[in-house]
Formats: C-alpha cells, structure tokens, sequence
C-alpha cells in the first residue's frame, strides 16, 4: 500500500459531476425530448440497449480487479468476513427497506408525488441489495485497510451475488408490496452480474499472460472509460426524469435522507462489531465500508429495466450516486479519527 493513499480526479469529484449530469440532462431533455424517446424505444426484453452497453461500460472494469482466487484467504479473516458479510446480506437490505418505509410512505409522502411513491420504495431497495465491488478498494487504501482482506471480501461478495441479489431483491419488493417481474429481474441479473464477470475473469487472465504492469495500465485506462459511461448514463437519466425534477426539486434531498442513514448506521455497525470482536483496525476498517457500500452502478441498471428510464426506482438508485462519495469520505475520516480509540482494551 502506498505511504498517501489517493482517490483518483474523477471520484473525488464525482457529486460536482452528477450535479453537472442532472444539469446538463434536464437542460437536453427539456431541448430535444423526440431524441430520447427514440433512445428509450431502442430495447429488447425491457434492456435498452444503449444503457445496456454503457451499464457493461461501467462494470467491467470493476470486475477486472476481482481476483476470485483470493477467495483461498477467507479463512485468514474469518472474523472481519463474517462481520461484512452479515450486514451486507442480512442487514443493510432490510434495513433500508425499512427506513424506505418510514421516509417515502410515511415521514415524507405529503412532499413526494404519491403515484411514485412505491417505485422510489423500489429504488433504495435494489441500492442496497448489493455490495460496491470497486470503490472500496479506494476506500480501502484511505483508512490504511489489509489490501488481502478486502481483495477475498469483495471476490467473496461476487460471487455471493450472482446468487443472491434476485432473491433479496424479491423477497424485499414482495414484503413491501410491490410486483415483481421476475422474468425481467433474472435477465438483469444475467445481463448485468453473470454476464460481465464471466467476460471481466476472462478478460483479466489474458490481460495478467502478458505481465502484470500491462494490467495496471489497462486498468487505469479503462477506469476513465468506466466514469465517463456513467455520466452518460446519468445524463441520460436526467433528461427523462427532468419534468419530475423540475416540477419536485425537492425529491433527491428528501430520497437522500434513507440513503444517508443507512451508510451510517451499516458501517457503524460493522465497525463497532468488528471491535467487539477483538479484530484488528486494518481489517475493521474496510469492513465497515464495504459493509455500508452499494453497487450503485448495478442498481441503476436494475431499476432501468425493471421500472424505466422515468421511474422513481431509477431516480433513487442516481440520488445514491449523488452522495455516494462524500458520504464514504465521511465514513472513512470516522474510521481514521477513532483508530486511538479502537485500538484500545476490547470491552
């Protein structure tokens, strides 16, 4: 690990260039609304295809890093593991289904349009259902994390989610009583997750045959492709969601509130766990990060295919993007802040 660990120009960035996106996609919406209703017919199965190919865009070169063969070191922190593991899959999503409930049914219905109320319920859910795959390795560096431990957690919560993110994406949008399209759910499961890994394994071996620096630089070129496909695919978003914007401004600090709770609250939890548990900072750190981290890039691809370019679901999943790194900056200056304190006799 590097002795000053450093977040790359574009994610440090990347609120001001999501507020640029919902700028910039209102204004183009508003301009040339034929132009997007013809991108939005360009689909098959409910996949539309040019969000499709941005959406592989993005997520590959994530899954590029993931090396499944560390998934050999799991039993070396099988402690910090079972902490991550247990509140990415067994609380993070019904805890944000249930703060979901509490602001947008509840709480803040008066000031949301009522007719999307269940879709923006939707949208927080599929934001929480999976954990980031990429940026903790970010995160990970800032807060001095074991670069082993959170390699194996994310390899293990891969290889988690190919199984398990329809299920609890389900389960959850049944317990709130929203329909389930399960068919279009499995194609954007094998679409978005099974899919892309298979390729990005493929594609790393060949890469990896021709000398690890070759990798590194394909990595770090491809890495900028990743963003700029997301801010695309914002714009997009934005240019279909601009009258609801524009009509509600409001709505994303409103959606923002469950988004920023749970973060806090998941990767609390994993921390504090993590100590009762006597394990070191190093492996807590990264734990509770990837512990409140969403795959955003995954849930906005979902919400699109399963709700629409215009959905509440899709305009949720976005207002994660939003905050995503601030939030996190935050989560990691706690976690670099109380060391002294963790570090300290376990009570």
């Amino acid at each position: 690990m590097r002795d000053t660990p450093a977040i790359g120009f574009f994610e440090r960035y990347l609120s001001l260039w999501v507020a640029l996106c919902i700028v910039v996609g209102v204004a183009v919406g508003q301009a040339a609304p034929a132009l997007f209703q013809h991108i939005a017919a360009l689909e098959i199965a409910r996949v539309n295809l040019p969000v499709g190919l941005l959406i592989w865009v993005m997520i590959v070169p994530m899954l590029l890093r993931i090396d499944f063969a560390a998934l050999g070191q799991v039993k070396a922190h099988l402690r910090g593991i079972g902490v991550t593991l247990a509140v990415n899959w067994l609380v993070k999503p019904f805890s944000m289904a249930l703060l979901a409930w509490l602001f947008v049914r509840h709480l803040f219905a008066p000031w949301l349009p009522a007719a999307q109320l269940d879709s923006y319920v939707a949208g927080l859910i599929l934001l929480a259902a999976a954990p980031c795959t990429a940026m903790v390795f970010v995160w990970s560096q800032l807060c001095r994390g074991d670069p082993y431990f959170t390699l194996s957690q994310v390899a293990l919560n891969d290889a988690i989610m190919v199984f398990a993110f329809a299920p609890i994406v389900a389960l959850l949008l049944g317990m709130s009583s929203i329909a389930v399209p399960w068919d279009t759910l499995l194609i954007s499961v094998g679409f978005y997750i099974v899919a892309p890994v298979i390729l990005a394994q493929l594609w790393r071996r060949a890469l990896l045959r021709r000398g690890e620096a070759r990798f590194q630089a394909v990595l770090a070129h491809l890495g900028r492709w990743s963003i700029m496909a997301l801010l695309l695919t914002l714009v997009l978003l934005f240019a279909f969601q601009g009258e609801a914007i524009l009509a509600q401004p409001l709505v994303i600090a409103l959606l923002a509130v469950p988004i920023l709770l749970q973060v806090l609250f998941n990767s609390g939890l994993a921390y504090w766990l993590n100590r009762r548990l006597g394990v070191r900072h190093c492996v807590a750190g990264p734990s509770a990060l990837i512990g409140a981290s969403n795959f955003f890039e995954l849930a906005v691809a979902t919400a699109i295919g399963l709700f629409g370019f215009q959905s509440g679901a899709a305009l949720a999943t976005v207002v994660g993007v939003l905050i995503e790194v601030p939030v996190m900056l935050l989560v990691v200056r706690v976690v670099n802040g109380s060391r002294g304190w963790y570090e300290q006799r376990m009570i």
